[in-house]
């Protein structure tokens, strides 16, 4: 199966102008200028695409694939995510997670949805494990899952710094760096242990003693939802100067006055401003997992469920707000994610790589997505359907 693109004004990230692209299966066989591509003796499908722009699929790091949640009782679970939501977010490779609950739900049946979701057309990788120590596996220990299973790259979410973490010890933490360390490496994998942070007082504290006071070097180790606070995000830039990479949750926008979250816009300024490095910031939605709010006794109040399709949506605000332009904004949610869990293929629009590709229009509305050559929406209608969706 051939698809040419034609006459699309490319970002691979980086600006390339108008090209046209050839996909050759799941691949993209050639970037070449207008009528430069020359196809003879097979059915190639043309897609005019002048006008629009092609950036890479994006990559969420952090989607609670099997549903999250169940802080306030078995009916709080969050349900599995649908390719549907996923497709049309833009998203076209994602990292599977657990979360705060390790006992119900498992890393057999992660393993057994990510399968699934690549059947009906995304590309899907996992960390092992849950907010909890002794960390729940597939073969019985991190380094063996990174080792022996392929779409394993990482550990997470472990929690620290959280009322629901199991209260791990700076020794029990640091034992599992190294071990995401020897398993990447062992594996051909990034290896990363991948922090669920919390509100805890704590905050970095046992990142940075792993640092000092061990051989693991700062890149081992993200924390994510690091701006769930002022506090734990100024930390957070603290971590990001000493040479680690963080992530950033988006969401629905906070309310000013009771949600101290620190936005995207925000934390892409302050970037700016302390001229840190982009590179170390990715992005991702914590799709499907649960949002609950806890009052000051730790009570549950509210409870809502995180989607990833605030993703485009926080995509096109830095762009209409002139923070960012397209080139760097798509990096932060495609490209550095990419790179950084080392998953091949992924974040770029070059030749060789997976035919991961978004049309966008000028406005930056979604108008096709193509995965692995697979053409999953056309002109903003969804092409595919989850096996059981009506």
């Amino acid at each position: 199966m051939f698809t040419l693109i034609r006459n699309v004004d490319l970002f691979a990230p980086e600006p390339r102008g108008v090209k046209d692209i050839l996909i050759a299966g799941r691949s993209i066989a050639a970037v070449a200028d207008p009528g430069l591509v020359r196809v003879a003796g097979v059915e190639v499908e043309a897609i005019d695409a002048e006008g629009k722009s092609a950036v890479p699929g994006l990559v969420d790091p952090h989607v609670h694939i099997l549903g999250g949640g169940g802080e306030g009782g078995p009916a709080t679970r969050a349900p599995e995510i649908r390719v549907e939501d996923i497709v049309s977010s833009g998203v076209t490779t994602l990292i599977g997670c657990l979360g705060t609950d390790g006992t119900t739900r498992h890393m057999t049946s992660l393993l057994a949805k990510a399968r699934a979701l690549e059947v009906e057309g995304v590309t899907t990788y996992l960390f092992s494990g849950s907010y909890e120590i002794p960390v729940r596996t597939l073969s019985g220990n991190v380094r063996g899952d990174l080792i022996l299973f392929d779409k394993v790259v990482g550990a997470g979410e472990i929690a620290v710094s959280d009322h629901r973490s199991s209260q791990p010890s700076f020794d029990e933490v640091a034992r599992l760096a190294a071990e995401c360390r020897v398993g990447g490496m062992l594996g051909g994998k990034a290896g990363i242990l991948h922090l669920h942070l919390g509100d805890g007082e704590r905050r970095l504290e046992t990142l940075f003693r792993i640092v000092r006071e061990t051989e693991i070097p700062v890149g081992q180790i993200v924390p994510t939802h690091i701006n769930r606070n002022p506090a734990l995000f100024e930390e957070g830039l603290e971590w990001v100067r000493a040479g680690g990479t963080i992530d950033i949750t988006v969401g629905p926008d906070p309310d000013p006055e009771s949600d101290p979250e620190v936005t995207l816009e925000d934390a892409v300024s302050r970037f700016k401003e302390l001229g840190l490095p982009l590179e170390r910031l990715t992005v991702s939605s914590d799709g499907n997992g649960s949002l609950p709010v806890f009052d000051k006794e730790g009570r549950l109040v509210r409870l809502t469920i995180a989607s990833e399709r605030h993703l485009l949506r926080k995509l096109r605000d830095l762009v209409r707000k002139k923070i960012l332009a397209l080139d760097t904004a798509i990096r932060l949610f495609s490209t550095h994610a990419a790179g950084l869990y080392k998953l091949a293929g992924k974040g770029r629009i070059v030749e060789g790589f997976d035919a991961d590709i978004l049309l966008l229009t000028r406005d930056l509305a979604l108008s096709e997505v193509l995965s692995r050559g697979r053409a999953l929406m056309s002109g903003g209608r969804l092409l595919v359907k989850g096996t059981f969706s009506e």
